[in-house]
């Protein structure tokens, strides 16, 4: 496995982007997936990043992102680096590659001087949720697009130096 910075509008993102759109869908059965904006420009480093996990194939498998996010009225606070759009396809998970892909996205937003790494899931997503409390976030105040959805969960890690 080998992993590769890309851009949010790269063929491989925006087939896994619509991917992981369907598993909202079927989760939440909204017919939406998420709808917070995102463009491309938003992972352009060192503002955020994006990137892809490959096989020695060179198959996409997971991917994740981050951007940078300051005090607004969306409820950020300055210096937070916003997780985005973590996945792993069906047949790849388990191999440790959601936790591989989060620790060089908060290594990067680091080194980028962000000093908390937040986002925002689901009540629907345990493996999420469960990733994240092992990884040391921590529930936080709501934040984002989905701020006042009950089914929103937002969380948070201080991104210091170990």
């Amino acid at each position: 496995m080998h992993v590769r910075t890309v851009g949010f509008d790269h063929p491989d993102a925006v087939k896994l982007n619509d991917q992981v759109q369907l598993e909202y869908v079927e989760r939440y059965g909204d017919g939406e997936g998420d709808a917070t904006p995102l463009d491309a420009s938003m992972f352009v480093p060192p503002r955020g990043l994006y990137l892809i996990a490959y096989n020695h194939q060179d198959h996409p498998l997971a991917t994740g992102g981050w951007r940078t996010q300051d005090a607004n009225p969306e409820g950020y606070s300055d210096g937070d680096a916003e997780l985005k759009r973590m996945y792993v396809i069906p047949e790849a998970r388990g191999l440790g590659l959601a936790r591989r892909i989060l620790a060089a996205l908060e290594e990067d937003a680091r080194a980028a001087g962000r000093t908390r790494m937040v986002l925002e899931t689901g009540d629907m997503q345990p493996e999420a949720i469960a990733l994240y409390a092992s990884s040391g976030y921590e529930p936080c105040a709501k934040f984002g697009h989905y701020r006042e959805y009950e089914s929103s969960l937002c969380m948070a890690k201080l991104l210091t130096r170990p």
